[in-house]
């Protein structure tokens, strides 16, 4: 194993700059390192890290929630710029929570102009089964937060029937998707029949869970269902709509936004080499069979993470 030193730089003048002191403050951030100066991390925005892993994955570190924020937007502006010029649309499935919020900067110049909005169609990976007014709705978050802000087609929104049962609800909305792969809104899986959306953003709660799979629940080993429904949610409210991982791990791009301290733990337990005694979080199960993972994780969502994982 070959350990490499590489310093953090930061953008002055178009130009990558050595901040030594910045690439200390950031290894000693970090529990149980005992070798700071092992870190082979490269600059992939300003003041944002990354490292690939054996399996595909990419881990982005960012100094603050502002600097994710930015490099949130890079990255989902540059995919949607591929995904409408490779054919002609842009298929996205968003979460609820704080996700809507780090998508901000999508809404400031220059995303709000350079993207092409007429071309993306928006879906949720996971929906409350609230009335589209009601302050739970992942939808209002999302039309209140973004949507609102940005020269969306709004017909290129597909929200949930909120006016039925859960089950009901899961059921519509698999159709509506059944029938957007048909006519290659969606792009379709090469190795199954799975909708292949261009890509999936997910948060990622203190316990793990991510859309509304919650750990130890029977929906996580579904497999035939592209869209399945709960009635006892962990956290309210109760019922809820939810991709199933058939559906989020066929897609082209699957993006996983962690901030804040609470959630370092589960960020370990989802990221790191763990232990067959320790619990399997669904974030863990978040493994794109063909597409590309990418974390992006703030110094505190990130401060649990095994040193030994950062080196090459």
């Amino acid at each position: 194993m070959r350990h490499e030193c590489v310093c953090v730089c930061v953008y002055k003048n178009k130009e990558l700059i050595p901040d030594y002191n910045y690439f200390t403050s950031v290894s000693s951030s970090f529990s149980d390192t005992h070798q700071p100066f092992l870190f082979p991390l490269v600059v992939c925005s300003p003041m944002a890290l990354y490292r690939l892993e054996k399996d595909g994955r990419e881990l982005r570190i960012h100094e603050n929630a502002d600097e994710l924020r930015s490099n949130l937007a890079e990255y989902i502006a540059d995919l949607s710029e591929a995904s409408i010029k490779e054919r002609g649309t842009f298929a996205v499935a968003l979460s609820g929570g704080s996700l809507i919020t780090l998508m901000g900067k999508l809404c400031e110049a220059p995303y709000i102009k350079t993207i092409d909005w007429a071309k993306w169609h928006i879906f949720w990976a996971d929906e409350r089964v609230v009335a589209k007014s009601h302050a739970d709705s992942n939808y209002k978050l999302a039309k209140d937060g973004l949507f609102a802000k940005v020269p969306v087609i709004y017909s290129h929104v597909h929200s949930i029937n909120d006016t039925v049962s859960a089950e009901r609800a899961a059921e519509d909305y698999e159709f509506v998707i059944r029938q957007l792969v048909r006519t290659r809104v969606i792009n379709v899986s090469e190795i199954n029949d799975c909708p292949k959306f261009d890509l999936v953003l997910l948060g990622m709660g203190p316990d793990g869970h991510v859309a509304s799979l919650f750990p130890n629940h029977s929906v996580l080993s579904e497999k035939l269902q592209w869209v399945t429904f709960i009635t006892d949610s962990p956290k309210p409210p109760p019922e809820r709509i939810t991709f199933t991982f058939p559906v989020i791990n066929s897609a082209s791009n699957v993006a996983v936004v962690v901030t804040g301290g609470g959630k370092a733990e589960a960020a370990h337990l989802a990221i790191d080499d763990i232990g067959p005694d320790r619990p399997k979080l669904p974030a863990r199960m978040v493994q794109p069979t063909q597409g590309k993972l990418v974390w992006f994780l703030d110094i505190a969502a990130a401060s649990k993470l095994d040193s030994a994982s950062f080196w090459e």
